[in-house]
């Protein structure tokens, strides 16, 4: 289907252009979403009389779109999640949780501006995308983690694997010390009843000497 397009839209072109797509694509996405219309005569000449107008409201929302990027881009937002000791996740980080953890952040993202750049199925931090305009894009990151004091840890540069790793070490250096008390602890003991001998063997001999 031949379609004129009225903003830019990616791998497709720029405003004005009129190129060709499948008839699903522009039914069920394009079309209804304002984004093109079918080439005719009727609608070629309605977008030369709009094409001013476009043009100006496209730049104004741009602009928008930009000052929302440099406020955004470069942003960490925190998404606490249950996960294995190996920090795979138990289910998977989706577009509605980057939006949200934005929007709780006093930002306004809707679920429909996300694209996760990789899916997000383990702890970590990751890159998420937020399309603010069909030319102006922020790099977010998720902080992605079980707990605030692990986010805190993986933003200072920890990941799960030495987290875990430190949280091993930690646990066996634990019961180290464990066994080194008990095992004091029985030397001490030990000391205690061959001291009880002897002690009597002194009292014995100083009878003996009376």
């Amino acid at each position: 289907m031949d379609i004129i397009l009225l903003e830019r839209v990616a791998k497709l072109g720029q405003m004005g252009d009129v190129v060709s797509v499948k008839q699903g694509y522009a039914r069920n996405f394009l079309l209804p979403q304002g984004k093109a219309l079918r080439v005719n005569a009727a609608n070629m000449k309605s977008f030369e009389a709009q094409k001013a107008q476009l043009e100006a409201q496209n730049l104004e929302t741009k602009k928008e779109a930009d000052a929302m990027a440099a406020k955004l881009d470069g942003e960490t937002f925190i998404v606490i999640r249950s996960a294995s000791d190996g920090g795979n996740l138990y289910g998977s980080v989706t577009t509605r949780d980057a939006a949200e953890s934005a929007t709780a952040a006093g930002f306004t993202v809707d679920k429909k501006q996300v694209a996760l750049i990789d899916p997000i199925k383990e702890l970590g931090i990751h890159d998420v995308a937020v399309k603010l305009h069909p030319e102006v894009t922020a790099i977010i990151k998720l902080n992605v983690a079980r707990s605030v004091e692990e986010a805190e840890l993986q933003a200072a540069g920890k990941s799960v694997a030495e987290l875990a790793a430190e949280e091993e070490a930690a646990a066996e250096f634990e019961i180290q010390e464990l066994f080194d008390d008990l095992g004091a602890a029985g030397l001490d003991d030990f000391g205690d009843d061959d001291a009880a001998p002897a002690a009597e063997a002194s009292a014995e001999d100083a009878s003996d000497e009376g």
